[in-house]
């Protein structure tokens, strides 16, 4: 076994994003699907570690604890960069897509369940292979193997859900591009004129310098947010919710902005830095990072055993999200270019996880233009939003598998 420490870790994310990157400039054909270079170039890493394992009987593993803290980093911008006035403009879109998502979570659980039946499974695998694991992610899926190991005498229920999010994870990332540009291409979907504008608003802030100040007032605003974020944390563990350390980072991070005027905050030369190019900087830094290391971290070989029935419920499921996408997210999200990219968003999270729809939406941003009230209303639901409901949900699907 070769073990690589938290430093080393790093070290090899980067290059897998640099990767990424160059294998998106060589093939056009990643680029033109929107496929984020963490995911190209992750998955490249991934398959070479587990032909490693197979031929050289050679197991690579990651300490990820930087890794994690990279995604608090990135929630914790965007919340610091969403404004309580752009919270009101997605009000509505915001109520919408999370009705659709709490549909969709239960149509996914019944969905999976259902196959499971049909493959002469314990349903309970059909649950894990629904909103516990894809939904949920690798956390919500590791949080409740014990629970329904024992309450099931399924004893690789660990196994099962993390290979349904890990599986998850990598259809998230390949399915989420592509169904934006078919989107997009078949209704002839433009920038609306507003958005031009702010394109452009966009790339002369892009072009500006950043200074090592600059770069460390964003990381010194972050850093005051991570510990707003950490005392709500354990204040809402202490009331009996418990909730991702990203999360309140995210909503300590609205607090600031919105709690005190710009320049309240007279250390910072230019006010708070909400919306700054420092700020994206450090955003698109951690988001790459973390997705990078999620990906290239993954033991494939651990989920072979596995793959044959998962395969199917799997198969259901993005059948399932690419229908709801297609017919039901992009119609009533408006039809517009912005419901395209929150389409991408929604199949990231719907398989996969919160990063990957972000990520999925940043690669479709890149290639045809910016939708910034997307990367406001669609963090907050899959972010915050869908943790509680699926929390909820989970013990009522528990005792109707039990019945």
């Amino acid at each position: 076994m070769v073990e690589f420490s938290g430093f080393m870790s790093v070290t090899i994310g980067i290059l897998v994003l640099f990767v990424g990157r160059r294998l998106t400039q060589k093939f056009k054909l990643l680029n033109e699907y929107s496929i984020p270079e963490p995911v190209s170039g992750g998955l490249l890493c991934c398959i070479l570690l587990t032909l490693l394992y197979f031929v050289f009987n050679v197991e690579v593993t990651f300490d990820l604890a930087a890794r994690d803290l990279f995604l608090v980093y990135f929630f914790t911008t965007i919340g610091i960069n969403a404004s309580i006035q752009d919270l009101f403009k997605g009000g509505k879109p915001l109520l919408v897509l999370l009705a659709i998502t709490v549909v969709f979570m239960i149509c996914q659980n019944l969905v999976s369940i259902a196959i499971a039946k049909g493959l002469d499974l314990s349903p309970a695998i059909g649950l894990l292979g629904g909103s516990v694991s894809l939904i949920g992610g690798h956390g919500t899926a590791i949080a409740w193997a014990p629970n329904i190991a024992t309450q099931f005498n399924l004893d690789n229920a660990m196994e099962v859900g993390v290979a349904c999010a890990t599986f998850g994870l990598i259809l998230a990332s390949v399915v989420g591009g592509p169904m934006a540009k078919h989107l997009i291409n078949a209704n002839k979907l433009t920038l609306p004129q507003q958005a031009s504008e702010e394109s452009k608003g966009d790339v002369i802030a892009a072009d500006q310098q950043i200074n090592a100040y600059d770069f460390l007032e964003a990381v010194f605003a972050i850093h005051m947010c991570i510990i707003l974020g950490y005392v709500l944390n354990n204040v809402l563990l202490e009331l009996g919710l418990a909730l991702p350390l990203f999360v309140t980072c995210l909503m300590a991070g609205i607090i600031f902005t919105n709690a005190f005027p710009k320049h309240f905050f007279k250390i910072f030369s230019g006010g708070w830095p909400s919306k700054s190019p420092s700020m994206a900087l450090v955003a698109e830094i951690s988001l790459g990072t973390f997705l990078a290391m999620s990906l290239m971290s993954m033991q494939l070989w651990t989920l072979f055993d596995l793959a044959g029935s998962l395969l199917a419920i799997l198969s259901g499921q993005v059948l399932l999200i690419l229908l709801l996408v297609k017919y039901v997210v992009f119609p009533i999200m408006g039809r517009n270019y912005e419901a395209a990219v929150i389409s991408a968003g929604f199949c990231g999270y719907g398989l996969g996880a919160t990063p990957t729809a972000m990520a999925n939406m940043s690669a479709v941003a890149k290639q045809y233009g910016p939708a910034h009230m997307c990367f406001i209303i669609v963090p907050l639901v899959c972010a915050f939003f869908i943790d509680l409901v699926n929390a909820a949900l989970i013990p009522l699907f528990i005792q109707l598998i039990a019945a």
